[in-house]
């Protein structure tokens, strides 16, 4: 789906926009980059988050 944010987008301009989009995805589904499959979790890429070693006894999270 697509919204424009600003302005206003004739209907060739989001034709062509579209025409554009769906060129891009079927060029990385032929170089083998295609749909990121969902078995993984986006989650198990990320940075864990950081939990200090120390907290004050006062702290809110003690």
């Amino acid at each position: 789906m697509l919204r424009v944010e600003r302005g206003h987008a004739e209907p060739e301009e989001l034709a062509a926009l579209t025409a554009l989009l769906l060129v891009c995805a079927a060029a990385r589904r032929q170089a083998g980059g295609g749909v990121p499959s969902r078995d993984h979790s986006p989650a198990g890429r990320r940075r864990p988050l950081r939990i200090p070693q120390f907290r004050a006894p006062h702290s809110w999270q003690g």
